[in-house]
């Protein structure tokens, strides 16, 4: 058994360390956050974040810094992102099944990437990944809506610049470490917003209400009824009521486990071992084991589970508990094969004259 932590936000500035001598830290309101590393100099940051050396003086004062020569260790410096020269950076499709509308129209199977400006929404059986300009990921489970209402690159740095307006439904980011990350990412819900500081994070927002879940790293929630964000640790979530209110500050429940998927007919069975607090299960399948590519997402009660796919190969089901107030914990997964296909007797996969896999009627 595989348990690994997936991520995705109401607001959230999330980055990882990486341009050469340089400790991007997130996003906090308008400005970029620059945690100083040793030899910094407010020259060389400015530089290499404004592409004007002269902007120093101006980040000196808002920052109140004594000497940009000398810069204390750790220190978090506050760039304001009107300083930042951006360029665009549309987002690159990289799985797309089912109903999925950008803009009113169906997604055409041609399109490869997504623009700033555009609008999403997936239908009953819809699932969208996409990727940011620096590896980041972004993926969109079915029956969710959103805008991408910022969809750029600092200029010359390798960091992104995302905002994305969540209606309903679901967002999940994941951030690969070896990554410079982003300079900000944000995804933004009617009641709340989450600042992220670390590599994976989930948001969800339904019927008014919205879910924030730190599966690595850092965050920090923001609502309406709050001056000051809340710290959202590392496997802790929080719920936020319709008036901005947060209704929960919790650890989230563990990885369950299940039993070794068996196959029975046409479908996998497996089994569930009840998580204390557990009020419900989520259940999904995909073609990867990290579950960027979805095809399947169900929520059950009960912990007698069948899964399956239509066609041969390897797919993953991930199973998460949920808890009273909505949250979900981290995803532990198991492979399985996918519908059973007839073979040659060089163990080739037979196809019919539209190159599509004869499969056999139940498995054996």
């Amino acid at each position: 058994m595989i348990t690994l932590r997936i991520a995705a936000p109401l607001v959230c500035g999330l980055i990882w360390g990486g341009v050469v001598s340089a400790q991007p830290s997130g996003a906090r309101g308008e400005n970029f956050v620059y945690k100083v590393l040793a030899g910094d100099t407010l020259l060389d940051i400015s530089q290499t974040y404004t592409r004007q050396s002269r902007n120093w003086s101006e980040i000196q004062r808002l920052n109140a810094v004594a000497d940009p020569y000398r810069l204390p260790i750790g220190k978090e410096l506050n760039i304001p992102f009107r300083m930042i020269p951006e360029v665009a950076a549309p987002a690159r499709i990289t799985h797309q099944t089912g109903q999925i509308l950008v803009n009113g129209q169906a997604l055409g199977a041609g399109t490869t990437h997504l623009q700033e400006g555009d609008l999403i929404r997936t239908g009953s059986n819809g699932y969208l990944t996409l990727e940011l300009q620096d590896g980041s990921q972004l993926s969109v489970p079915a029956q969710a809506s959103l805008s991408v209402t910022r969809m750029r690159a600092f200029e010359g740095t390798g960091l992104t610049d995302s905002i994305i307006a969540l209606g309903d439904g679901d967002v999940e980011s994941r951030v690969s470490p070896e990554k410079t990350g982003v300079g900000r990412f944000e995804v933004r819900t009617p009641v709340s917003i989450t600042g992220v500081r670390g590599t994976e994070l989930r948001v969800r927002t339904q019927q008014g209400m919205a879910h924030s879940e730190v599966l690595e790293g850092r965050a920090e929630l923001g609502t309406q009824q709050r001056s000051t964000p809340t710290a959202l640790k590392q496997n802790q979530g929080a719920a936020v009521g319709t008036d901005g209110n947060i209704m929960a500050l919790a650890p989230l429940l563990p990885a369950p486990q299940i039993s070794t998927p068996e196959r029975r007919g046409g479908q996998w069975n497996s089994t569930i071992q009840a998580v204390p607090g557990a009020q419900a299960y989520l259940v999904q399948t995909s073609t990867d084991p990290q579950g960027a590519k979805l095809l399947s997402r169900d929520i059950t009660t009960d912990t007698d589970i069948q899964f399956g796919a239509s066609r041969p190969g390897t797919y993953y089901v991930t199973v998460r508990a949920i808890d009273r107030h909505g949250l979900m914990g981290p995803d532990t997964i198991e492979s399985f094969e996918g519908a059973a296909s007839l073979t040659s007797s060089d163990g080739q996969a037979v196809v019919s004259n539209f190159g599509d896999p004869i499969l056999l009627s139940q498995f054996e």
